[in-house]
């Protein structure tokens, strides 16, 4: 797998952020070769634009289907030969032609401890139902939403006295922290996929 990775966005970008700060600080051998936005306004394109990456934007709003849209994302990534795709914070599905173009070579961001708390406002959810422990997982994409092999997890406590925004922001903290070290697994390419398990 080369190095050269495809970054997927539709807002703020802080998990971005983390990846080019682990690229600039010598942590994360990788080159993000572009960040594609399917949101004009999406503050994580002048992120990428501040620290000199190529910038896309492609509005999921002007293609008749979700399939004709991802594979405009494909063309892109392919024309800049990304290795890894990363989402952070992309806010939509994924089709399974787009997963078909990098099998095992699409890497998704979420607020949970999977299987825990699948889709939307995760966080809130854990809080809601009482969870003692949440976190963040990395994992490979797949065509079912949130259930690709896990890479790595990170658990934050709940505390009694914790609101949603309070346990949001502790997880946010630890997917700045495993996201760059889960791009460094997959990009040693010392791993296997057993059924469910990813192996490194």
């Amino acid at each position: 797998m080369n190095r050269r990775l495809g970054v997927l966005i539709s807002g703020r970008g802080s998990n971005l952020q983390s990846i080019i700060d682990a690229i600039d600080n010598g942590k994360l051998e990788a080159e993000i070769a572009v960040v594609i936005s399917n949101k004009p306004g999406a503050h994580g394109l002048a992120r990428a634009r501040q620290a000199g990456i190529e910038t896309v934007v492609l509005s999921h709003q002007d293609y008749p289907s979700r399939e004709l849209f991802d594979l405009a994302v494909v063309d892109e990534l392919r024309a800049r030969d990304v290795g890894l795709v990363c989402l952070a914070g992309f806010m939509r599905l994924l089709s399974p032609t787009f997963i078909s173009a990098f099998p095992n070579a699409i890497l998704n961001i979420h607020p949970s401890l999977l299987p825990a708390f699948v889709g939307l406002d995760a966080q809130e959810q854990a809080w809601r139902y009482g969870a003692k422990v949440a976190g963040a997982t990395v994992h490979i994409v797949t065509a079912e939403l949130d259930n690709g092999p896990i890479i790595c997890q990170a658990a934050v406590p709940i505390n009694e006295a914790d609101t949603a925004e309070m346990v949001a922001s502790r997880i946010l903290a630890e997917e700045h922290r495993i996201y760059p070290e889960a791009i460094k697994t997959m990009l040693n390419g010392r791993w296997r996929i057993e059924g469910r398990r990813f192996i490194s």
